[in-house]
């Protein structure tokens, strides 16, 4: 399995999106290149690595996914941060910087900042489909949508 592939299920499974619709986004990539450069590709290849226990962890019963990756991972001080960066980037297009804190523990690097990770990320964010939007200033909806209030599609 691809790095780009333990990436893509990672962030499906966190962002309650398929392979194919983040995939469709065409920035997974992009996404995936921010993470391994503002960490460091052994803290990403941690982050999978443990992602990918907790699948197995599950598959044995005892627990379910989602309590395993909230324990496992989200709650670990050295990659739950991180963990939390990816579901805030697939949503926003933006990478926060991660917290003070943090740095001070597992060290600072100086791509570690708050950007926009590329003008599709914005364009592209989970936000837009979630909320039944578009995103202000692209992919215009057509003329007189602005009309009518945005849609919340109801979660399943």
């Amino acid at each position: 399995m691809t790095d780009l592939e333990r990436f893509l299920a990672f962030s499906s499974e966190v962002t309650a999106y398929s392979i194919f619709e983040l995939r469709g986004t065409g920035v997974a990539e992009a996404y995936l290149a921010t993470v391994e450069e503002v960490v460091g590709r052994q803290l990403l290849e941690a982050l999978l690595d443990r992602y990918e226990s907790a699948v197995a962890a599950a598959a044995e019963g005892g627990a379910t996914l989602p309590d395993l990756l909230r324990r496992e991972l989200f709650s670990d001080p050295r990659l739950g941060p991180v963990a939390r960066n990816i579901v805030k980037m697939f949503y926003l297009g933006i990478w926060y910087e991660l917290p003070h804190a943090w740095t001070e523990a597992y060290g600072a690097r100086r791509s570690n900042l708050t950007f926009t990770v590329s003008a599709a990320a914005y364009t592209e964010g989970l936000v837009w489909p979630s909320i039944g939007a578009n995103p202000a200033g692209a992919k215009a909806p057509g003329y007189g949508s602005w009309a009518q209030p945005p849609r919340i599609p109801a979660v399943p």
